[in-house]
Order: C-alpha cells, then structure tokens, then sequence
C-alpha cells in the first residue's frame, strides 16, 4: 500500500516512516500543503494521510482543491483540532476519515486499513468504456481490445477525465488542473503527456480514439463520431 503523508512535524514522520517501513508499506512525504496537493494530483496513492495546519495551504484547502480536481483517493486527516466543529468541516471538505493527536500507530493503521478496503470495493464493478478501450477504476488497469496499456500515473489521470467526459471535448485548462491543481509547471508539459497517451492508446492501432480541437482541448470518442472528429480537424 503506498501512502501520502503531508504533514510539517519532521519527527511525526520519521515515526510514521519507522512503522509503516517495517510493515511492507511505501510512504512519501510533503512539508507543505502546496508540495503535498501536487503530488497527490500527480501520483497515484491508496491513502493520504493529511495534516490541517500546514505551511503554505491548509489541509482543509488541499483537500478541497484535491476534491475539485476529480481525485477521490482515501483521505484520513490527523490533526490536534479535536473539536466538533473542526470534525465537521474536515468531513464536509471531503475527508473520509478524522484522526485527532495524539494517537496510537496501530489505530491509524487498521484505520487506513478500512479506508483502502472500502475504496477499492467501492471501485471494484466501475469501468469505464469508449470503443474498446476500457479503464477498470477499481484496479486502476488500462485495456485496449483485450490488450494491456501500460499508462504513467499522469496519462492515467488524464485518460480517465476524458473518458469520464466522452464524447464531449475537455479544455487544456481543466486537464492541467486535473494534473496540478493551480500550480501548473512552466512549459507546455500536458502536451507531452498527451503524446505519451496517445502513444499507448492509439499507437498501435488502426482507428484513434485521441482527438485534438484546436484551441479548445481534446477529446476521446469511437466509431463514427471519432471519424467525423478526423475528418473535421483535417
């Protein structure tokens, strides 16, 4: 299980690391609220555990940016805000979970336990479908006419806004946020991506699904839409 920590408190991690490194989990960590939004828009995780009081942008704001931006990965908040109040707002931000210092490392394991099991069984039957081109939500496994697409985690993202969205077109800048959020890096790098997915997801094959609308965006279609689309753009 790969896990997020965004949290500030340098020794809380090195104690978090210690624990879950000896029980076979992989953990990657951010000091802040911007650092930790982008990873968790950029890479794919079964859980985040999130901190309220960041530098830089709050919990509650990296999650709700995370929430915008389409992903629905497990979020446990730890905090030491162990009001009522406090536990609201975390849930109605999109929090699945609230855990609040101090705390025992076995509770927030079994917790993070619980919150993986559930998403995954929520995402189990969900696939999405254009053509013959499948992406199994649950398993996070790309098909293509049986055949498996090997996918980045950002051109993974990016297949599943356009999918989600089909036939209909998605504007670069709502991809770009799906990708990162309202810190975009400089160069025009969701092109590449997009050449990346379209590598795996048309490459090899005779009929593309990946249509490009100048400026407006992309889309992802099949059959005579998508030849009507070709033959529009030329």
């Amino acid at each position: 299980m790969r896990v997020l920590v965004v949290e500030d408190n340098h020794n809380l991690v090195a104690n978090l690391f210690e624990y879950f490194d000896a029980r076979g989990y992989t953990l990657d960590a951010a000091p802040d609220g911007t650092t930790g939004l982008h990873l968790a828009i950029t890479t794919e995780f079964d859980a985040i555990v999130l901190d309220w009081m960041l530098p830089r942008m709050d919990g509650r704001e990296v999650l709700s940016r995370l929430r915008d931006a389409g992903r629905d990965t497990p979020v446990l908040m730890l905090t030491a805000r162990d009001e009522l109040p406090d536990k609201i707002a975390g849930f109605r931000a999109g929090a699945d979970d609230y855990l609040t210092k101090p705390f025992h490392l076995p509770e927030l394991e079994v917790r993070l336990e619980a919150l993986v099991a559930r998403a995954r069984g929520r995402g189990r039957h969900k696939v999405l479908q254009v053509g013959d081109l499948k992406l199994d939500m649950g398993t996070l496994e790309a098909t293509r006419a049986g055949h498996a697409l090997h996918l980045y985690p950002a051109c993974r993202k990016l297949l599943e806004v356009l999918m989600q969205a089909s036939p209909a077109a998605v504007t670069r800048d709502r991809l770009e946020h799906a990708l990162w959020g309202d810190d975009p890096p400089d160069g025009d790098m969701l092109r590449s991506h997009i050449y990346e997915l379209r590598r795996s997801v048309d490459g090899p094959f005779a009929t593309k699904l990946i249509q490009t609308l100048p400026r407006v965006g992309y889309r992802i279609v099949a059959g005579d839409v998508a030849t009507i689309a070709s033959e529009a753009i030329e």
